[in-house]
C-alpha cells in the first residue's frame, strides 16, 4: 500500500518529538499554508483518550480542522495499514476542496508508512499467535523479544519488549514466509524528484524538551487524568491491548490497582516519556526523508512557522 506521488508532493509534515510544541506550531503553519491538519498520532485516534494524549482542544480543532480524531473506540486496534489508508482518504478529501494537507504529529511509524508504504504481510496464523502468547505467559518476562532478537535483531531493536502484540507478528511473519520482517518492511525512499519536499521534524535541546515534558505530566494529573483512565477502565467494553499500553494509561492502570502510589506513577510516566521522546528522535533522525529544525525553546512559534516557509 502505497501513497500516489503526487499526493505526497501537494502535503506537508511537521513532526517532532512529544512536548515539544508541535501543535502550536502546526496551527501557526496551518494558518499560513491554508492548510488542514492530518494527526500523525497513534494515541488520539481514540475516542475519550483525551487528558493523557495531549489531544488537541475543540478550540483548536474549531480554529483549523482536523483529520483522524476520535474515531475509534478504546477496545479497537488500528493498524499501520489502517492508518495509511484512512490518511490517504483525508488527504484527497483536503485537497478535493483546494487545500494543502498538513501532518502533525510525534509517531515515527506512521511517518514512515505514509511517506513509504505498508508491507501488509500475510494473513494471520492465529493458532501460532495462541502458541506463542501461552509460551509468553509461562517464561520470563521478555523471553518473547528474546526470540524476536535471535532471529531479527533489527525488528527487536524497534521494538519494546513489553510490546507483545508487535513482537508475535514480526515472529509470525517469518513463520509464514521464511523472511524477517525488517527485510520485507525495507521500504526505500522516493527519488527526490518524486518526493514530497515539505518534511519537517523539530528538535529541541534535550534539557529544555525534558523539563517540558515533566511539567505536561503533572499538567495532566491537574486536568483529571486519573478520572479519566478511570472511566475508561469501568467501561462496558475493555480496552484494547494498544490503549492500555498508551504513555500514562498504562500506569495510571497500575495505580488504580494498587501497584503504585500516586506519587512513584507520576514520576514513572515522566521517565518512560523522556524515554519515549528518545526514540522520536531516533525516529526522525533516520528517516532521510525529513530534515530537522533545530531550535532553542526561546524562539517563538511565528519564528519557527518562519523557518519553515523559508
Amino acid at each position: 500500500m502505497n501513497f500516489a506521488p503526487e499526493l505526497l508532493r501537494k502535503s506537508w509534515f511537521l513532526a517532532g518529538p512529544t512536548a515539544c510544541g508541535k501543535t502550536d506550531v502546526g496551527l501557526l503553519l496551518a494558518d499560513r499554508l491554508k492548510a488542514e491538519i492530518i494527526c500523525l498520532d497513534s494515541m488520539t485516534l481514540y475516542r475519550g483518550m483525551d487528558v493523557g494524549t495531549a489531544k488537541p482542544t475543540r478550540q483548536q480543532r474549531q480554529m483549523v480542522p482536523h483529520h483522524l480524531v476520535d474515531v475509534i473506540d478504546p477496545d479497537e486496534e488500528f493498524s499501520l495499514a489502517e492508518y495509511v489508508g484512512a490518511a490517504e482518504r483525508a488527504c484527497n478529501d483536503v485537497v478535493s476542496r483546494g487545500k494543502v494537507p498538513l501532518f502533525v504529529g510525534g509517531t515515527g511509524l506512521y511517518l514512515r508508512g505514509v511517506l513509504r508504504g505498508v508491507f501488509e504481510g500475510p494473513q494471520a496464523d492465529w493458532a501460532f499467535r495462541h502458541s506463542l502468547e501461552a509460551k509468553a505467559n509461562e517464561n520470563s518476562p521478555g523471553w518473547l523479544h528474546s526470540q524476536l532478537a535471535s532471529v531479527d535483531p533489527q525488528s527487536a531493536d524497534r521494538l519494546h519488549s513489553n510490546d507483545a502484540r508487535r513482537i508475535i507478528r514480526a515472529l509470525e511473519v517469518l513463520h509464514l514466509t521464511g523472511r524477517p520482517l525488517s527485510d520485507q518492511q525495507q521500504q526505500v525512499p522516493l527519488d527526490p524528484a518524486e518526493g514530497p519536499t515539505h518534511v519537517h521534524w523539530l528538535s529541541p535541546p534535550r534539557d529544555w524538551l525534558y523539563d517540558r515534558i515533566d511539567r505536561r505530566v503533572l499538567q495532566m494529573f491537574d486536568a483529571g487524568l486519573v478520572a479519566e483512565v478511570q472511566g475508561l477502565v469501568q467501561a462496558d467494553e475493555t480496552m484494547s491491548r494498544t490503549a492500555r499500553q498508551g504513555l500514562g494509561y498504562k500506569e495510571v492502570i497500575s495505580h488504580l490497582e494498587g501497584a503504585a502510589s500516586l506519587p512513584e506513577t507520576i514520576t514513572a510516566i515522566q521517565t518512560r516519556t523522556r524515554q519515549f521522546a528518545k526514540r522520536q528522535h531516533t525516529w526522525f533522525r533516520n528517516l532521510a526523508e525529513c530534515t530537522d529544525v533545530p531550535f532553542t525553546g526561546t524562539e517563538s512559534g511565528e519564528q519557527l512557522v518562519e523557518r519553515l516557509l523559508s
